[in-house]
């Protein structure tokens, strides 16, 4: 077996730049997924900083009809109609610009939450995901699985609950008025889920994120960080601009 981990990280001048070398790569990594097994599979995450990436992702070049996409994370009790929901934000920004083969989506409301972890567990163990695309919560928080993350949860898909610094941000990026608007608990992937991935692009731009890109790729790797853990997968590339990148001590 082979245990080689290639950690790439390379940083851009500009949020716009990061997002068009992302988009490329990623469609490269699909491309070569579905020439080699005639489909593929990526877990799409979302959020402000996947803007740029997401925009650009829709302009590559790729068979999208072998595509299966999977949700990373959702709020539960927000309806898909309400501005924060991030099915929302897929379908709007991603799913209804490219013709999309599967399209599974979290959806919170469709029963018990146990039963749309299960369910969604289940279709997601018929791919292989080929790439999951991630970013860094201000607070370390990698999906929804805040500090300190279970590192050991089995099962695609899990209910977990929010800290407040994570409610914090989606007010601070502008979803919801305030904290107290924003749900306490959301389906999430889980830690292992995303490790399972063949390739793990994570794109992480802006300035109030730089603290937390310093703390994943320079710390320990620790649950309370826990985006840390990505350095441990064997194939994850780090996408940052100057902003997101400004704290580290050793910038490649």
């Amino acid at each position: 077996m082979d245990n080689k981990r290639i950690t790439q990280v390379r940083i851009f001048d500009t949020e716009d730049e990061m997002g068009r070398a992302a988009a490329a790569e990623a469609a490269q990594v699909l491309q070569a997924a579905i020439q080699q097994n005639g489909r593929a599979s990526l877990i799409a995450a979302t959020g402000a900083s996947q803007f740029c990436f997401l925009e650009a992702l829709t302009h590559e070049e790729v068979d999208w009809p072998k595509v299966a996409m999977f949700h990373l994370d959702e709020y539960l009790g927000v309806p898909a109609s309400h501005p924060a929901s991030f099915r929302r934000y897929l379908k709007e920004r991603f799913a209804s610009k490219v013709p999309l083969g599967s399209v599974h989506y979290i959806d919170a409301d469709s029963g018990e939450p146990e039963e749309v972890c299960r369910s969604l567990g289940q279709a997601i163990r018929r791919h292989t995901v080929d790439v999951a695309f991630v970013g860094i919560g201000e607070n370390g928080h990698l999906a929804f699985n805040d500090p300190p993350a279970d590192f050991e949860a089995d099962g695609p898909y899990v209910v977990v609950a929010l800290d407040k610094a994570c409610r914090r941000q989606q007010v601070g990026e502008g979803w919801f008025a305030a904290v107290e608007d924003v749900p306490k608990r959301a389906v999430s992937v889980t830690v292992r889920e995303i490790l399972r991935a063949n390739v793990v692009l994570c794109v992480c731009p802006h300035k109030r994120k730089a603290r937390a890109v310093r703390d994943t790729l320079e710390g320990p790797v620790s649950p309370e960080v826990p985006a840390s853990i990505l350095r441990t997968h064997r194939d994850c590339r780090f996408f940052l601009d100057r902003a997101s990148a400004s704290e580290l001590r050793r910038v490649p």
